[in-house]
């Protein structure tokens, strides 16, 4: 059977924008205090983000393996994302240990009853849950139809063993998490001091080929309209995962900053960084172009957490609440 903890709710606090809220929430045991921050609002193509500090209370076994939680988001009674925390801060004191993981939420959801909940579990004591109070708010999406020419209407189209090659490379990145990969705990900042945008994460998009047939799909981050070879700088500190040409989206780059939470710069036009390259934030990585699936000169950058696209203005606030 499940133990439940203690529940002390603190006030919440507004992050610098309207991406979010946070609130912080305190959970007492036998063992351990758990003091608790995290986003309080779910809200589509954002993501969630929690960080816990654990204080041992009592002395430790000498047989205690490592402590263990996951975070989870359910919509409606159903689990729709979960994720592992992982330590942060290792070089603390021993009784304390700091941990944190994230969930993406989808920019597809329109809505439902939504609950946030931690799983942890440590030698000393039964596995326990707590649930934390959410609060949902929608967002409104651009819709917008965009023309291709018969060059972009290929790549579009191409179904080869190549792009699908590239696509599978691409995505077995994305979907990787490695908890020891903890690079930065930083709020991000832009790749390019541009305001000038052409598109939006979220934006619903029905791409008008040449022949006369149509798709839809989804856009997965922002674009700059920006001149071929402007600079482009790294959001953030992190490692090179990727670094290569690619058919729909020519000259790439992928960032790894946390477990499972990656950058993206697509149609560049210039690389000044290779694969397995440490970056600091504001390095100098690359310079914009038109490359790949491109109607005109512009920086497309993307965010991926767990595999999922997220907005990424959600990650210029303080997101890891290291700053609190």
């Amino acid at each position: 059977m499940k133990k439940l903890l203690k529940i002390f709710l603190a006030g919440l606090l507004l992050i610098n924008s309207a991406a979010a809220f946070c609130a912080n929430a305190k959970y007492e045991s036998d063992y351990y205090t758990l003091n608790v921050t995290y986003n309080e609002s779910i809200v589509p193509g954002d993501a969630v983000f929690a960080r816990i500090k654990i204080t041992t209370n009592k002395k430790k076994s000498k047989n205690e393996t490592e402590k263990k939680a996951s975070l989870i988001l359910i919509q409606d009674k159903k689990t729709i994302e979960s994720s592992p925390f992982y330590q942060i801060n290792k070089n603390k004191k021993s009784t304390v240990t700091e941990m944190l993981a994230a969930v993406p939420v989808s920019p597809w959801i329109e809505g439902g009853n939504f609950t946030l909940k931690v799983v942890f579990n440590s030698l000393n004591e039964e596995d326990f849950e707590f649930k934390l109070p959410v609060e949902f708010k929608n967002r409104e999406w651009n819709k917008e139809t965009i023309e291709l020419d018969a060059k972009n209407t290929a790549i579009k189209t191409n179904n080869s063993p190549e792009r699908t090659a590239q696509i599978e490379k691409l995505n077995n990145i994305l979907f990787t998490t490695m908890t020891s990969d903890v690079f930065t705990l930083k709020r991000f900042t832009v790749p390019n001091p541009s305001t000038r945008y052409t598109a939006y994460f979220g934006d619903r998009r029905i791409y008008a080929y040449s022949n006369g047939k149509s798709s839809t799909s989804l856009h997965y981050g922002n674009d700059y309209g920006i001149p071929t070879g402007s600079e482009v700088h790294a959001c953030a500190d992190g490692k090179v995962v990727m670094a290569e040409d690619r058919i729909s989206t020519g000259w790439s780059i992928v960032i790894e900053h946390l477990p499972g939470l990656y950058s993206l710069y697509y149609h560049l036009n210039e690389l000044n960084v290779s694969e397995g390259q440490m970056v600091k934030a504001g390095e100098l990585i690359g310079k914009s172009g038109s490359t790949g699936l491109a109607t005109g000169p512009h920086l497309h950058w993307e965010i991926r957490l767990n595999g999922s696209a997220v907005r990424p203005e959600f990650f210029l606030n303080d997101f890891t609440f290291d700053e609190e």
